[in-house]
């Protein structure tokens, strides 16, 4: 599931992605996926395209928050919940600060094309 949120992002050229573990300290969820946008138009086409990624592979969306503002959108799939950020505003909620001592997950991303999506 990570794994095709996160090509997801990428492919719609997500920047600075992050995967923590949060298992541990948080029981409702098992990953946060962390990614930003650089512009609203960015984060809402990113978010949109994690959720049809996840939903073309089985997995449900259970809720989702933020997208008329574009500027922080939370998508909750049960075992992963997804963070897209403009960049201020992941600068702002400093996430992986708030997170710091659950592990990061690797995330193997594939080769970007030259001809990525740009919301700049």
């Amino acid at each position: 599931m990570l794994q095709t949120a996160a090509a997801a992002a990428d492919k719609l050229g997500a920047e600075e992605l992050v995967a923590l573990d949060v298992s541990e300290p948080m029981p409702l969820a098992d990953i946060f996926l962390i990614a930003s946008g650089r512009s609203e138009r960015a984060v809402s086409a990113i978010s949109d395209e994690i959720e049809r990624a996840l939903l073309e592979s089985g997995h449900k969306l259970l809720r989702r928050e933020g997208k008329a503002g574009g500027r922080w959108v939370l998508c909750d799939f049960g075992d992963l919940i997804v963070h897209v950020f403009h960049r201020e505003e992941r600068e702002y909620y400093a996430l992986e600060r708030l997170w710091k001592d659950c592990p990061a997950i690797a995330i193997d991303l594939p080769t970007r094309p030259s001809d990525a999506v740009d919301f700049a």
